[in-house]
Parts: C-alpha cells; sequence; structure tokens
C-alpha cells in the first residue's frame, strides 16, 4: 500500500544517518515526495467525491436543477483525475521516475528510412517540450542525402522514463515519399529504444576490460573544434555487444563520461527487460527494424491512420501525433499493464 510505504520512508528519512550517503538520500526523498503527493491526491479525490454525492443527493431531493447540474459536472471531472490518477499510479517502476535516453535508429531504405528517423526525433521532442521536460542532444548521425542515420536524446523530468518507456520498438510510416520524382508510395521503418538515466544508487557492474573504446570525429554540426579532433566517443560492451555514443560536447573527457552513464544505463535496461518475459520479446523485435516487427504504423497515404499495434488505439489526426500529440498512445500502453482488456484513459504528462 502506498500509505504504508510513505509511512516506512518517512520514518527513515527521521533517521539522523540517512545523509551519510547523500544519493541515497536524495533518492530516498523523491520518493517520499512522489508518494506523499499521491496519496494527497487520492485523499482529495475521495473528499470530492463524497462532497459531489451529497451536493447531488441534496438537489435531487429539493429538485435544485442547477445544483444537480453542478454536482454531474463535478462528478465528470472526478472521473477524469481518477483515470489520469489510475495511469499514473502505474508509473511505480523502479526506474520510472528517473530522466531517460531515447535512441532513434533509422531502418534499410537510405534517405527515405532516414528522413522518417528525423521526424521521429521531432515528434519525440515536441512531446517533451509541450509537457515541460528538458530535451538534450547527446549524439546524431546524420544521413547522406536528408534525416538521421542515427540520434541519441536526453529527456529530463519527473517520470520521463516511465511515460516513454513503452514508445521502444520499431515505427512504420507509409506515405507519398518527397524525394520520389514519380511520387510513388514508400514504407519506411526506423526503430526507438529508451533507456533510465540511473545514478550510484543502481547496482551496475562492468568490467573496463569488457569494453572497447574507439574514439573519431564528430559528424554533425558543431564547429571547427569539432571537426578537426577526435572528442567523439564510442563504447562497445563486448559481452552483450550493446554500444553507445557521445559527440554532444567538445571535450573527449566529458563525452567519455556521458557515455559510460548512457553505457549503465542501457545494461540496467537490459537487465530489467530480462526479468520480464513481454519486454524481452519486445526487445528481441527491434534487431529487426522491418515488416513483421512494428509497434505502430503511421500511415499518410492512401488515408490519414495512425494506429499502435500493440493496444490497438488510433487517429485520423497524423498531423498532431507527428506534432508530439502521443499521450492518449503512452496512457494505453500503461493502461495494458493492468491487464488485458482495460481501457486506457487519456492521461496528462508533466515534467514538472
Amino acid at each position: 500500500m502506498a500509505a504504508d510505504r510513505l509511512a516506512e520512508l518517512t520514518q527513515r528519512a527521521e533517521d539522523p544517518d540517512l545523509w551519510s550517503n547523500p544519493e541515497q538520500a536524495q533518492a530516498l526523498m523523491r520518493e517520499r515526495t512522489r508518494l506523499e503527493e499521491r496519496v494527497t491526491g487520492y485523499d482529495s479525490l475521495e473528499r470530492r467525491l463524497a462532497d459531489s454525492l451529497d451536493l447531488l443527493e441534496l438537489g435531487e431531493a429539493e429538485g435544485d436543477a442547477p445544483l444537480v447540474a453542478d454536482a454531474e459536472a463535478a462528478l465528470i471531472q472526478l472521473n477524469r483525475e481518477a483515470g489520469q490518477a489510475e495511469i499514473q499510479a502505474l508509473l511505480s517502476g523502479e526506474a520510472d521516475a528517473n530522466d531517460c535516453f531515447l535512441e532513434v535508429h533509422a531502418g534499410a531504405g537510405g534517405t527515405e528510412a532516414q528522413d522518417w528517423a528525423e521526424m521521429l526525433v521531432r515528434m519525440y521532442t515536441r512531446w517533451a517540450e509541450r509537457h515541460g521536460y528538458g530535451v538534450e542532444w547527446i549524439e546524431e548521425s546524420g544521413g547522406e542525402e536528408a534525416g538521421l542515420k542515427s540520434a541519441t536524446i536526453r529527456v529530463k523530468g519527473r517520470d520521463a522514463y516511465g511515460w516513454l518507456k513503452n514508445e521502444s520498438g520499431v515505427h512504420r510510416l507509409v506515405r507519398i515519399s518527397p524525394f520520389d520524382a514519380s511520387a510513388r508510395r514508400h514504407t519506411s521503418f526506423a526503430s526507438v529504444g529508451v533507456y533510465p538515466v540511473i545514478d550510484d544508487s543502481f547496482e551496475v557492474e562492468i568490467q573496463e576490460k569488457d569494453v572497447r573504446v574507439d574514439t573519431y570525429r564528430s559528424s554533425g554540426a558543431g564547429g571547427q573544434h569539432v571537426n578537426k579532433t577526435d572528442s567523439a566517443v564510442r563504447l562497445t560492451h563486448m559481452p552483450t555487444g550493446v554500444v553507445v555514443q557521445c559527440q554532444n560536447d567538445r571535450s573527449q573527457h566529458k563525452n567519455r563520461a556521458a557515455a559510460w552513464t548512457m553505457l549503465k544505463a542501457r545494461l540496467y535496461e537490459l537487465e530489467m527487460r530480462k526479468r520480464e518475459a513481454e519486454a524481452q520479446a519486445e526487445y528481441d523485435a527491434r534487431t529487426d527494424i522491418g515488416w513483421g516487427n512494428q509497434i505502430r504504423s503511421y500511415v499518410l497515404q492512401p488515408y490519414q491512420m495512425v494506429k499502435d499495434l500493440r493496444t490497438g488505439v488510433e487517429t485520423s489526426n497524423t498531423q498532431a501525433v507527428l506534432d508530439g500529440d502521443l499521450d492518449d498512445f503512452m496512457a494505453a500502453a500503461l493502461a495494458a499493464r493492468i491487464g488485458p482488456g482495460q481501457a486506457a484513459r487519456p492521461a496528462a504528462a508533466t515534467g514538472a
């Protein structure tokens, strides 16, 4: 129970030895604050529900139509807030409250797929910005003619990983290609991977002998210094084949530190997925960026439709989705964890 856990954390917070380990103390206080906000929110919903039901009963008994209308409107609003709280309660995983890294990789298809990868990065950046999350560019590899071969961003804000984690998978686009002189319809694929940013309170053991370190010149924009020095860093974890890279800073030292943080996050996320058979299946599916493995289709021609193939949520407002309106898809993916057949209610994410 959340109340029991809150009481436990409050008791631990009063321990004078707590701050002997500042990182663990900060993590405990963050969890306590989140639980306190949720428990307070639930208590508020219960009180307002009781008050609204009393008003409704009073209005009906006295034949007061305006009072009944006000009570019914309050109940509708409470139902909406309860749906949001239900989804929010699912953000209770070990790393759900953390920042996250989001990677996008273009599938086969050259310029067409690379342009789609860039569209996806823009979509997630727009989603993050509209919900008050910060966005930091970690790495980008431009396409030969347009778009991106790959890119990594860090999304900063409370519950960033919790909201975005179910976006991992293959995304399929169908449209009239702007790069085809014959204006033919093309199908493109790109993969998305989401990994939590973790600190030293999460135990991830990495042997340096298992990691190959490569340095290279940054390929993206960044000025003459970036292009003339080997400031970019790539780490390859040989036992798992996990590869991360960072080139957003002119300092090789800073890029190396950031890459190690990303590698730790990737290996932690991989271990988490090994514990969950369903999530592991999704991870395995991402190894083949193509037909039969997509989690969501974005069809712009011959009709307009975005459909999530896991939850069945769909919309014809494709432009809104590509501009970052993803809340219904994310809420449905979270609600699917409640149990089969549970309908998702729209929920609002916030980076506050």
